[in-house]
């Protein structure tokens, strides 16, 4: 089912890469962003997630790349005033079409869905990135992640690593921007062993 509003969704660029069944924790401050999450939370709409391509966090509106991924605020707390903590949920990959500020700096945009991801069963050969994401996990005090974990799943595995592991984030949006899980992960694989990284066999 589409989302409402898919002509008029706020947008959040960041330097990071948000992927569906992510968890996105953010510390909000700026008066646009804190503007932003009310209407959220009063309408339960759904903000967009971008990452940067031009620009910065903070000031003067950055650029955003033109795919990113719907997030919906999961949590939230006031314990300081004007500070806005909430935890955003990753949900649909979208792709910007038109795109405006309004004159608080806030960017607006209507957007398109795209396709839901094609998953797949993880194959022998990439195992050991599951064995890898669960090590990682173990070690973690918070995992962040919502249960059941799906170590079967290449969409699943593959999302989990992109998100935790010190990737350029360039690289990261190249794999947001892939509908298949399995090349997803095998990409992702093969990056991991250019780099060095022992997989668990």
């Amino acid at each position: 089912m589409s989302e409402p509003g898919l002509d008029d969704i706020a947008l959040f660029p960041l330097q990071t890469v948000l992927f569906p069944g992510g968890q996105l924790p953010l510390r909000l401050f700026e008066q646009r962003y804190l503007d932003m999450a009310k209407a959220c939370l009063r309408e339960d709409r759904a903000f967009g997630v971008c990452r940067i391509r031009e620009g910065q966090e903070v000031g003067a509106p950055a650029t955003p790349d033109s795919v990113g991924c719907l997030a919906r605020i999961a949590h939230w707390d006031m314990a300081q005033l004007g500070v806005l903590n909430i935890v955003a949920r990753g949900e649909r990959r979208f792709r910007i079409v038109e795109r405006r500020l309004e004159r608080s700096g806030l960017a607006r945009a209507r957007i398109e869905l795209l396709a839901e991801e094609r998953d797949a069963e993880l194959p022998a050969e990439l195992q050991g990135c599951a064995q890898f994401l669960r090590a990682i996990l173990e070690q973690t005090e918070s995992t962040g992640i919502e249960p059941p974990a799906r170590y079967q799943s290449c969409l699943w595995v593959s999302a989990r690593l992109a998100e935790r592991l010190p990737l350029p984030l360039e690289f990261k949006q190249t794999l947001l921007e892939i509908d298949d899980g399995a090349e997803r992960l095998a990409r992702l694989a093969a990056a991991l062993a250019e780099l060095g990284a022992r997989l668990p066999r």
